[in-house]
């Protein structure tokens, strides 16, 4: 038995209590079953943009003949894309090795860990014991038990980032933010992509509005089909074929395609760790259930990130891990706060959201709601832009902004205004004390706020 004041399940946002832990001379653990880093540096947001960022570049240029500007995309490289993305994933983690390596006073174990009781966990065969245990052990690829899948053989958003040749064609089944942002990938590859999307729309948590223009968007480069649920995906000699319920008109339909992409969301990775031993609960999803402190059901074992399902997304599980590292290192008692936590979808359009929907919103306020079109602004006019546009909620007894949502050119870079004022609690007068460049695109938020009205604005 090895004791520890400090153990921490997964290196991802659990490097941040492991860093903050080993600075105030604490006897530190850390158990990792790899890759170094978790999900975000090697399977997740890193690899993922990487990619996109050149597939942004492509559609630019494939859209630029609305400015008057004849071009053409001569070639693609998807072997060097692909290369250039691994080439950097594998120098971010040979970097994170030796930085591991460096730290003398760190316990590194390289493994699983699990329970044998609460406050110990065994991983290859030693036993460690922490008076505090972080448990940042994160999520991996939903795989829903379609039949014929595992026979057919599928792609997820991390055996994908392998792949050395293109394929010829694509069916996505899932329509969430891992399904669109790779359908843009893909489709700016010269792929033929096909998304396969049960619900009635795409990106279920985002504004109607917004997932109705998004599939608009997106139908233009690419098959969308909502509304349909896969029930069979069968191996041939060309490629899969994917048999799908139309669940509107109760009738089946076959698509073909050469690979298929399994995209349908996330599932915990509670389910290694024997929490049972620990007197955990997991919620009915099989994440595990924390408390306004992030606490467990077991005292002094707290979960973080992807590992309590709440927001699933690094900024905010980085904000999760330093929380609890002030908490229980330097004694304070915050609860976390997610009313200003972001999300951007990096599809194309981009998407960025903070706070509730509308509809959420409603069900706790009275609001008052202001659109704002891209074109009402002098830059989004000059840019041609005419589909995308900026949707903000608002208390209407106390003006404090509790929503914000962006669809349209570097949504993600134009939201962090707004998040900021909520964040320090400031209300929609706040943004428009300060002086805002013109011609400039953050104009798009003020517009929205100054057009404020019961019924949603425009």
């Amino acid at each position: 038995m090895k004791d520890y004041d400090v153990v921490v399940v997964g290196s991802g946002c659990g490097m941040n209590i492991v860093e903050e832990a080993i600075e105030h001379g604490l006897r530190v653990a850390l158990i990792d079953r790899g890759p170094l880093g978790g999900t975000c540096p090697n399977l997740g947001c890193i690899p993922s943009k990487l990619l996109i960022f050149p597939a942004d570049r492509i559609v630019e240029v494939q859209e630029s003949g609305k400015l008057g500007i004849e071009a053409d995309v001569k070639k693609v490289d998807f072997a060097a894309i692909m290369e250039r993305m691994r080439q950097y994933l594998r120098r971010n983690l040979e970097h994170m090795r030796q930085g591991i390596a460096n730290i003398e006073t760190l316990g590194y174990y390289q493994g699983t860990g699990r329970f044998s009781d609460q406050h110990t966990l065994e991983v290859n065969g030693e036993q460690l014991k922490g008076k505090k245990i972080f448990l940042a052990s994160g999520s991996r690829p939903l795989i829903p038990p379609i039949k014929g899948l595992e026979s057919a053989g599928y792609l997820t958003n991390e055996t994908l980032l392998e792949l050395k040749e293109k394929p010829k064609s694509l069916i996505i089944i899932g329509g969430g933010y891992v399904a669109v942002e790779y359908g843009h990938f893909f489709a700016a590859m010269g792929t033929a992509v096909t998304i396969l999307e049960m619900t009635d729309r795409l990106v279920l948590a985002e504004e109607p509005e917004i997932a109705a223009l998004l599939k608009k968007e997106l139908g233009r480069r690419m098959a969308v089909h909502t509304g349909v649920l896969v029930e069979e995906v069968k191996r041939g000699e060309a490629g899969v074929s994917v048999v799908a319920n139309d669940l509107k008109a109760n009738v089946k339909r076959e698509f073909s395609a050469e690979q298929v992409l399994v995209a349908v969301g996330r599932r915990s990775n509670a389910d290694t760790l024997n929490v049972g031993a620990a007197g955990i609960e997991l919620d009915k999803r099989g994440f595990i259930r924390v408390d306004d402190y992030l606490e467990t059901t077991a005292k002094n074992i707290f979960a973080v990130g992807d590992a309590n399902g709440r927001e699933m997304f690094t900024h905010t599980a980085n904000r999760e891990a330093m929380l609890v590292a002030d908490n229980t290192i330097h004694n304070q008692h915050n609860k976390m706060d997610y009313h200003a936590a972001p999300h951007a979808v990096f599809s194309h359009p981009q998407i960025a959201s903070v706070g509730l929907t509308e509809a959420a919103a409603r069900q706790n306020f009275k609001v008052m709601v202001g659109r704002a079109n891209y074109s009402d602004v002098a830059k989004g006019e000059a840019m041609m832009e005419q589909s995308g546009f900026a949707k903000a909620v608002i208390a209407a007894d106390t003006g404090k902004i509790v929503g914000f949502h962006i669809i349209g050119p570097e949504a993600p870079t134009l939201i962090q205004e707004i998040i900021n004022a909520m964040a320090a609690g400031g209300d929609a007068d706040h943004i428009g004390a300060g002086v805002h460049i013109h011609p400039a695109m953050p104009e798009l938020i003020v517009a929205a706020l100054n057009n404020l009205s019961d019924s949603g604005g425009l």
